[in-house]
């Protein structure tokens, strides 16, 4: 890197002690834009990388809740409001024991790209709690999550901020959010929330969205390298929506998954996934994966033992990172290579370490990156939003060609961009200088605010 973002990059580091996953995403940002810097000195002089690292707001708050036993729990809410330079906050909230503040700033720093490169009227942000719903009843977590937006709301709203669902938050959370912001506003402001029930405002498919938009990015990237999904073999980290609904829509452009995960461990199922069993244990019955092998005996389940998850072991042409951030490491990457992998999809945010993203790049292998191709599901969640200002709803398949054009058109911006700047097939970087040069061009016309 230049003088000038070596020096942007060691200031952060120092004001942002003990953030390694929000530094991490500031890093890798830096380390793509720096054409696009040295094309435009001006952005220096208005400070345009100081204030788009920088959060707006940045509110921590108490979540207190009882538990069915009747015992007072309290857990810690964040809600970072990241840059609302191109429309309202935009970003899920994440329930999830590991949740801090560096992880909601990461979050919340990556989706300001992600949302420009959708090129719709949405701003960046990411909240959630440390709170874990796992093992938790209907009845808790119904009182945890009113308890979070009885402080929540007052930061939030459908022309100020627009939090959706993440790790941990599903239908069901939403819709306790949904009813306990009703109830405290008196009045019924569908587009506050997206990731809704159809039933009272949500959309058709946004379930779906993450998973269907990662497929459809990466069969772009395929296609613009002479080659297809159709007779691939994929493996997919995770068994949540992004996972579920990426497998559905791998399937029907031909490829075979044979491996899906949960944080205890994988199965392998040569035959390819029965991915209605995986939907009958993850959203019905809320199980773990290892009871896949209930039903398919002559599948293979391995135990994830260390950080290098077993499921990158196994051979496949396409590898969908789908689970959370930093699952894929180098040691991981490189027993992908060895196995013949010529693309990577992230599905999750920031699921593949710096060190991997590398080495996958040095070798030829396509990378998706994270804030172009799960873009799929804050992408529907704005459809989402224009649907409830209308008072209208579309069909699923005018939802599904609405996604399919907004990947394709976030793919070209990708490809154009690195090839502009002499990074042929690096869309990593191409990502970065899309998002970036839009939000920087925004940034110098609204003034120093």
């Amino acid at each position: 890197m230049n003088e000038y973002l070596n020096s942007v990059l060691e200031a952060v580091t120092r004001k942002n002690p003990n953030e390694p996953e929000y530094l991490q995403a500031v890093k890798e940002v830096l380390l793509s834009v720096e054409p696009l810097i040295n094309n435009h000195p001006e952005y220096k002089k208005l400070g345009i990388l100081e204030r788009m690292i920088e959060p707006e707001r940045i509110i921590t708050f108490r979540v207190p809740w009882v538990n069915d036993s009747g015992d007072v729990i309290v857990n810690r809410g964040f809600r970072v409001q990241f840059s609302s330079l191109i429309g309202p906050y935009k970003g899920g909230l994440r329930l999830h024991p590991t949740v801090n503040q560096s992880i909601m700033k990461f979050l919340g720093f990556e989706q300001i790209f992600k949302n420009a490169l959708t090129g719709l009227p949405i701003g960046g942000a990411k909240g959630g709690s440390d709170f874990d719903p796992k093992g938790k009843s209907d009845a808790e977590i119904m009182r945890f999550c009113q308890s979070f937006m009885t402080e929540l709301y007052r930061h939030i709203g459908q022309d100020v901020d627009v939090p959706a669902g993440d790790i941990g938050v599903g239908g069901r959370e939403i819709g306790y959010l949904f009813g306990q912001y009703k109830r405290i506003r008196n009045a019924y402001e569908g587009g506050v929330l997206t990731g809704k029930a159809v039933v009272y405002g949500g959309s058709l498919a946004r379930t779906e969205a993450t998973g269907y938009g990662l497929i459809f990015y990466v069969r772009e990237m395929l296609a613009a390298n002479n080659n297809s999904l159709n007779g691939k073999t994929v493996i997919i980290s995770g068994s949540g929506n992004v996972a579920i609904y990426a497998c559905e829509k791998a399937a029907a452009n031909g490829a075979k998954v044979v491996a899906m995960s949960d944080s205890n461990g994988c199965i392998y199922d040569k035959n390819g996934i029965d991915l209605d069993l995986i939907k009958q244990i993850k959203e019905v019955q809320r199980g773990r994966i290892k009871e896949y092998l209930n039903k398919h005996p002559e599948a293979e389940y391995i135990e994830t033992t260390s950080e290098d998850a077993p499921i990158w072991g196994i051979k496949a042409d396409i590898a969908l990172p789908c689970a959370t951030q930093n699952e894929l490491n180098l040691n991981s990457a490189k027993k992908l290579v060895e196995n013949g992998v010529i693309a990577i999809g992230e599905g999750a945010n920031m699921p593949l370490t710096q060190e991997a993203t590398d080495y996958f790049l040095s070798k030829g292998v396509l990378v998706a990156p994270a804030k172009a191709a799960n873009a799929g599901g804050v992408a529907t969640s704005a459809i989402e939003m224009s649907q409830n200002s209308m008072r209208y709803y579309y069909t699923f398949e005018e939802v599904e060609a609405k996604l399919e054009k907004i990947m394709i058109n976030i793919f070209k911006a990708c490809k154009e961009q690195s090839e502009k700047y002499g990074l042929k097939n690096n869309y990593v970087a191409g990502a970065n200088l899309a998002a970036f040069e839009k939000l920087a061009e925004s940034m110098k016309a609204q003034g120093v605010v």
